[in-house]
């Protein structure tokens, strides 16, 4: 445990960070497979489900949860696999 005022408030700062991001990233993994299942099933709505995970993916690179190199690879592969529907 830190003795130091201001570590101790940087270790509350990073808990709520790291809860907040964990939050984002379930939730950009929920769509993502949300998704994948659709194209493997072959689903009318699969198409708006790879527009919502492209946008969820956006959002993530903007909140710094993710690198936006990671997230133009990921859309990259959902817009592949949409084209192929």
């Amino acid at each position: 445990m830190a003795n130091i005022k201001s570590q101790i408030k940087r270790n509350k700062q990073n808990e709520k960070a790291h809860e907040r991001n964990k939050a984002v990233k379930s939730n950009l993994k929920t769509a993502v497979r949300k998704f994948r299942e659709a194209a493997e099933t072959g689903s009318a709505d699969a198409v708006a489900l790879g527009h919502d995970a492209a946008r969820k993916l956006d959002k993530a690179v903007s909140k710094g949860v993710i690198h936006k190199n990671q997230a133009a690879n990921r859309k990259s592969a959902i817009a592949k696999k949409s084209a192929t529907l």
